[in-house]
Order: C-alpha cells, then sequence, then structure tokens
C-alpha cells in the first residue's frame, strides 16, 4: 500500500502526535508512507518518525498580508502539492486539519486517487474565518471519506455529507512499564495538566480554581506541561493569585509520561475539545482525571465517578470542588485511576488502525 500522508506541520500537539504514530504503525507493517508538510523542514519533526517514512517538507508555510497576496500563496501551494502528491503515486491520500484539508481537496482534483480527510477539533467551537469556512462547505464534498473523532463532531456537516462521515477516535499506547526519573521531579503531592498553552485549553480557569485550594492544601503543587502565546499572560495570573511558587509551566516535553507516572491527580480545564489526547494518556498511566464536560470529547472517553470525574465547563467553582475532593481522598484517586487504565482497551492503537484500514479499502473499492 502507498499511502500520502499530508499535515501542515510536523510541530508538537495532538494531531501531528496522532499522524506520526499512524505513519510509524503503517511503514512497520511494510507499507509505503510519504509524509508531505508544508513546513520547511528547518524544525525537525516533534515526534519521533520511523527512518523509512518519506517526510517531504514542501516550504509552502507563509503569512499572506492581504487577501489577494493570500489567493496568490494559495495557488502557488496548490500546484507544489499538486506535483508532490503526483510523483508519490499514491494509492490513498489523507489529510489533516480543517486548512490543510481544503488545500489537499482543491490540489487533488480530478487525479482519481480516494482522499480521506480528518477533522482534528470541534468544528462548532474553532472557527478560522468566513473565507475558510466558506471554502470547507465548497471543496468538502469533493473528499471520497470525512474523519471526524465523535459524532457530535460530525452532525456539524450537511446531511448530503453525512454518508461519508466516519468516527475514528485517537489511538491510545500504552505507558512505559517502568516509572521513569525526570530532571525535574514533581512536589510530593501533585497536580498536571498538558497542553498548548491558548485559550482553548482554559489554563486560566484552571490556576483560578488552584488559588481557591491554595491555603488549605499547602503541600499541593501544579505542573503545566506545554508551550504557547499564553505564556506571558499565565505566568502573571500565576503571580496575581499567588501561585507563583506553586505553579510550574515546564514547556514542552518530548516524553510526558515521565511526568504523568510522577503526578497524582490529572485535570483538563479545555473550554473545547477534539478528542484530548493529554486525557486519554493520563488514563492510560493509571491516574485519576478530573475534566471539564466540554461540547466535544471528553464525555467519549470518561465514564463520569467510574473513571474519571467531569465538571460543568468553564465553571471554576465545580472544578475546585472535584480537585479538593480528590486532594482529599486517597482511596477515591487510586479507585479512578484504576479504572482510568481501561482507556487503553477501549482506544488501544490496533483496534483504532483497524478502523482507519477498513475505511481506506471502502474508499479505494468505490474509487
Amino acid at each position: 500500500m502507498r499511502c500520502t500522508l499530508i499535515i501542515y506541520s510536523l510541530t508538537s500537539g495532538g494531531a501531528e502526535r496522532v499522524i506520526s504514530r499512524m505513519a510509524n504503525y503503517w511503514v512497520a507493517k511494510g507499507w509505503q508512507i510519504n509524509l508531505l508538510t508544508f513546513d520547511d523542514g528547518k524544525e525537525p519533526p516533534f515526534y519521533e518518525l520511523d527512518s523509512l517514512i518519506s517526510h517531504i517538507p514542501l516550504g509552502i508555510a507563509g503569512y499572506s498580508a492581504n487577501p489577494i497576496i493570500g489567493i496568490w500563496n494559495n495557488l502557488t501551494r496548490i500546484q507544489a502539492l499538486r506535483s508532490a502528491i503526483v510523483k508519490s503515486q499514491p494509492n490513498v491520500i489523507i489529510s489533516f486539519m480543517h486548512q490543510t484539508n481544503e488545500i489537499v481537496l482543491l490540489a487533488t482534483r480530478w487525479l482519481n486517487v480516494p482522499v480521506i480527510v480528518s477533522e482534528r477539533i470541534d468544528p462548532v467551537k474553532h472557527s478560522t474565518g468566513k473565507i475558510w469556512e466558506q471554502l470547507r462547505q465548497w471543496t468538502y464534498p469533493f473528499a471520497d471519506r470525512i474523519v471526524v473523532q465523535t459524532k457530535r463532531a460530525g452532525d456539524y456537516f450537511s446531511s448530503k455529507l453525512q454518508e461519508r462521515i466516519c468516527v475514528i477516535p485517537n489511538p491510545v499506547l500504552l505507558p512505559p512499564d517502568e516509572k521513569e526519573l525526570s530532571n525535574k521531579p514533581l512536589g510530593k503531592r501533585s497536580l498536571i495538566a498538558m497542553g498548548r498553552l491558548v485559550p482553548q485549553k482554559g489554563f486560566d480557569l484552571l490556576l483560578e480554581a488552584m488559588a481557591k485550594l491554595k491555603d488549605r492544601y499547602p503541600e499541593w503543587t501544579l505542573t503545566i506541561l506545554g508551550e504557547g502565546e499564553l505564556r506571558p499572560q499565565l505566568e502573571s495570573l500565576c503571580n496575581e493569585l499567588g501561585l507563583g511558587d506553586r505553579v510550574h509551566l515546564v514547556g514542552r516535553v518530548t516524553n510526558p509520561h515521565e511526568f504523568l507516572q510522577q503526578a497524582d491527580i490529572f485535570i483538563m480545564s479545555s473550554r473545547f475539545e477534539g478528542f484530548p489526547n493529554a486525557l486519554c494518556e493520563a488514563m492510560a498511566c493509571g491516574l485519576p482525571v478530573i475534566s471539564t464536560d466540554c461540547p466535544n470529547g471528553p464525555r467519549e472517553i470518561i465514564r463520569d465517578g467510574v473513571d474519571g470525574i467531569l465538571v460543568p465547563n468553564e465553571d471554576v467553582s465545580a472544578l475546585a470542588v472535584a480537585m479538593e475532593r480528590l486532594m482529599c481522598e486517597e482511596k477515591e484517586r487510586k479507585r479512578l485511576g484504576d479504572r482510568a487504565k481501561e482507556v487503553t482497551g477501549k482506544f488501544g492503537l490496533d483496534k483504532v488502525m483497524v478502523m482507519w484500514e477498513s475505511l481506506i479499502n471502502e474508499a479505494i473499492e468505490e474509487s
């Protein structure tokens, strides 16, 4: 099987992590994998790629100063992308992420190769502007299949596209067998969170909840893994809330498991999600988890009260109550953490990849 995977870049992020795992899985099966990215390749992939994968940075990313330049740049991108796709001679093309999907669908018109596009975030909550939204409506009918991570995300699309919608969750890998020592060991009692430092992830809400508990639980600290545009604002908020020595923003890490395996509680405070890798990875490590019940993702993963706790979305008080409950009750932490490990059975790598392969075969047969 010759499969061409396409994504904007291979920096740190949930979509990038998943497409890297898919590429590694298939090349290990003997597939020929070409992985095309829009960036120039100056920054190496954040996630490890098998040496047999042909990663081709196209150098077509960039900022457009105005709509006219944007149209010209996108025409250039389409031409370069089409040439690279033709050269890769794929049996199937898989594209990740909204704007990349639209450019791929334009670049592959009349190539007679099945194209599968995948949405990686809640399309209801995540808008990239009217022009891109309109372009999605124009181009998505060209796709042979549209992969979403939850049924709710699929419901966003028109009735005409529903027969092409397929729900495939993110794969969850088993954590390393042995706990690893980190150069930055967590405190004796530690909360942990993970994600890009952007408004979507709601770390401001988490800090406010932490501030409500800091005086009653002085032994607890909070570590946040990830980097992003809101670092200065979050650092400032930490100081305003008196959390300067209790919250650690450690930046990007290549192996989050070494931190997760040291923590006591994982918290996801997102305002919206797709299908959060971080939540699944924490559960796979046997951590008790608390998550906002944001419109997409967590409810498909957590069984509330069985293997984790869901709290109302953007409700700081409810988040603080749930945090205090687990901070106080070690037996409850253990009970939830033991059941949380079952996530690897629900969304195991082999199980999810069978779903992808079935979809690919369907698309090829129909085309």
